[in-house]
């Protein structure tokens, strides 16, 4: 699990704890996950080289399930998603970008070799439903939208050339909703009652997308529900 530390991610490892899975718990702070049996790692998002060794030792045991629960909305000096043109900034995008789209990036070209040849796997990556180009009907959030887009764009090809060499492995992207995590806290007074998920319901949802979803399935995203986004 990369991104432990946040909402879905802890939620996530927790779930998989107490199905009884050997979790490997990847935060920046290396901190573990309080109340689970999961072994703690550090990564860095913007320091491949922290990533490259964090997985050195998986080769020999490949992990079945792999999951990038990092990312970015708005970023720790409180810059939120541009609402116009008049606000994009160069350096916000960039970091935007870093985050959402190069990190989980870098993730995969250290992870995906690793995975096994001979028996089922899975790399998911979290996504998001303002990622689709084809269901983009309201604008805005201009650096979001578009590092969501690219991330999607890198899911299939991720899927299509690890497709060659590993023929049970399958690469997707899942929008889990808007979790009442602190990335959608700023977002969450217009929300319609019901549309808030809890972190738990959130990694149960995801969890049980996952276990219905196979090779076949590789190179696309879907939402919570198990319904495929519109690319």
């Amino acid at each position: 699990m990369f991104g432990a530390s946040g909402g879905i991610g802890a939620a996530l490892v927790a779930h998989l704890c107490a199905d009884g899975c050997e979790v490997l718990a990847g935060s920046r702070a290396d901190i573990g996950t309080a109340g689970t049996a999961a072994t703690p790692f550090r990564f860095d998002l913007e320091d491949e080289g922290s990533i490259a060794e964090a997985v050195a030792g998986w080769k020999a045991d490949p992990p079945d399930l792999v999951i990038v629960a990092s990312g970015v909305l708005t970023l720790a000096d409180g810059t939120g998603p541009e609402r116009s043109l008049k606000q994009l900034d160069p350096a916000t995008m960039e970091q935007v970008f870093r985050l959402n789209t190069i990190g989980p990036a870098l993730i995969a070209k250290h992870v995906l070799p690793l995975l096994a040849r001979d028996r089922a796997s899975t790399f998911a990556i979290l996504s998001a439903r303002v990622g689709s180009i084809g269901d983009n009907r309201l604008g805005g959030w201009h650096s979001y939208r578009a590092s969501k887009a690219a991330l999607n764009m890198l899911i299939r090809n991720f899927a299509i050339e690890i497709g060659r060499t590993h023929k049970h492995a399958s690469v997707v992207g899942l929008h889990p909703g808007t979790v009442n995590t602190p990335l959608s806290e700023p977002f969450q007074n217009r929300l319609p009652d019901g549309q808030l998920t809890d972190p738990k319901d959130a990694a149960r949802n995801l969890l049980g997308v996952l276990a219905k979803l196979g090779p076949s399935d590789s190179g696309r995203v879907f939402d919570w529900s198990g319904d495929r986004l519109p690319e």
